[in-house]
């Protein structure tokens, strides 16, 4: 069996009286890509965010194999967050973890941008970029972290289906030329199909499922 980079033990999570999930188990092996396939509300997010620390959990455990916990979590979520008075060099800047020296920014910032196919993007302004692009500038920005996990929140959904399967085959290629384990949650089941090396139904993650 492969080391795990992340195991999840009966996890449950509420919000008021409303049970989202309860009983939830999964295991992440290193470099391992996971789809977890399940219907828009169901939850998918909610566990993503409990993940990554910005929920915290009713009851249950989640345990990392890195010392840096959620510190080597990377996150992409459902639109891409860009900061519109930056330009595309500086927005991939902030994943920095330790402050390069200017050659080395610019250096490993072309480097990346090429790696994508946005070569030259240096100082376009975030507003002219096509959804696939900003897309793209956010995956480069939270792997400049260099996270022992990525998870994805449907970051792809509001693409075109040409984009969509192109993005996502290319991020796969992606992740595993860099090592990098990867949660992805999706309602297509294409889309997990194409990313991922196990596609893991909503319904298979529990013991038991408390009805919403």
């Amino acid at each position: 069996m492969n080391e795990s980079v992340l195991e999840i033990n009966n996890l449950a999570k509420s919000f008021d009286d409303v049970c989202v999930f309860s009983g939830l188990n999964l295991r992440l092996d290193a470099n391992e890509i996971v789809a977890i396939l399940g219907p828009s509300g169901c939850g998918k997010s909610t566990l993503l965010r409990c993940i990554v620390g910005l929920e915290e959990s009713d009851q249950g455990d989640l345990t990392f194999a890195s010392k840096r916990g959620t510190e080597g979590v990377g996150y992409l979520f459902q639109q891409p967050i860009l900061y519109p008075h930056l330009n595309v060099a500086s927005n991939i800047a902030l994943g920095f973890r330790t402050k390069p020296s200017k050659k080395e920014r610019q250096r490993t910032i072309a480097r990346e941008l090429e790696s994508v196919e946005l070569e030259g993007f240096e100082s376009r302004r975030v507003e002219s970029l096509s959804g696939g692009e900003a897309q793209r500038i956010a995956l480069l920005r939270a792997m400049l972290g260099q996270p022992e996990v990525l998870l994805l929140d449907e970051p792809f959904s509001a693409l075109d289906l040409e984009t969509r399967r192109s993005i996502t085959a290319q991020t796969r290629e992606w992740l595993k030329h860099r090592n990098t384990a990867a949660i992805h949650v999706t309602h297509d089941p294409e889309e997990a199909e194409l990313i991922a090396d196990r596609v893991v139904p909503w319904a298979t993650l529990f013991d038991h499922r408390e009805e919403e």
